[in-house]
């Protein structure tokens, strides 16, 4: 219900707090990346395909993690924490993050295009770009008193994550090929750069931020897939 419009029913009484479902987050990834891989499929190869399989993915998630990567963006140009997180609340995109979301999504389509309707090396990029949400979840702390970051953080078991993970590591072993586990290296690098800079300069993590985790993994897994891939 958050991190996509597919229509999900309605939740009754007692409905599952935040912190609580989760680990339901990784899932997103399937029905995403098997968009992706359909768009890519049904398409010639090229930068046309890989541009309309992103904009699927877009509109399938209602840009919920590019808003986050903008706003990120456009955070981190504040002169304290307090301001930083002010222009993250303001509903206005700063130069900064269109500038960030345009290079983000044009490299993301020309890196997708080399790689092509693999669909298991993209559903492991799908489902691990979203597991890594719930790493950064359990590493910072929230930035601040209120909002999804907080509502989703707190003590739970971290076996939140082995749905995700399982998933994950399933078809990075169907996808046959040692570049998927050299993507999945260059995506934790990716999410724990933006979280370091979340922990730094915001003292832990907002929704923005997990936005922005998600959203920069999965493209530099684009871009690690396409280069792995063709050195190979």
């Amino acid at each position: 219900m958050l991190m996509s419009r597919l229509p999900a029913g309605q939740l009754g009484d007692g409905f599952p707090s935040m912190n609580a479902a989760r680990w339901a987050f990784p899932l997103v990834g399937l029905p995403v990346g098997l968009l992706v891989w359909a768009v890519l499929a049904a398409l010639p190869d090229g930068p046309v395909g890989a541009a309309l399989a992103l904009g699927a993915a877009a509109l399938l998630t209602g840009g919920l993690h590019h808003d986050g990567l903008a706003d990120f963006a456009d955070g981190m140009g504040g002169q304290s924490r307090a301001r930083r997180l002010e222009i993250m609340r303001d509903s206005r995109v700063g130069s900064y993050g269109v500038i960030v979301l345009i290079f983000t999504v044009l490299l993301g389509g020309l890196a997708l295009a080399e790689v092509g309707a693999d669909l298991w090396a993209i559903l492991f990029v799908s489902l691990l770009s979203r597991l890594l949400m719930l790493c950064t979840l359990d590493v910072l702390p929230p930035a601040r008193a209120e909002g999804l970051g907080q509502q989703a953080s707190g003590t739970t078991s971290r076996m939140a994550w082995l749905p995700g993970a399982a998933l994950a590591l399933v078809c990075g072993v169907l996808s046959g090929s040692a570049a998927v586990w050299g993507a999945g290296a260059v995506m934790l690098g990716t999410a724990a750069l933006v979280g370091w800079q979340a922990r730094r300069r915001l003292g832990g993590q907002t929704g923005d931020v997990l936005g922005a985790v998600q959203l920069a993994s999965e493209t530099a897994g684009w871009v690690a897939l396409a280069a792995l891939l063709g050195a190979g």
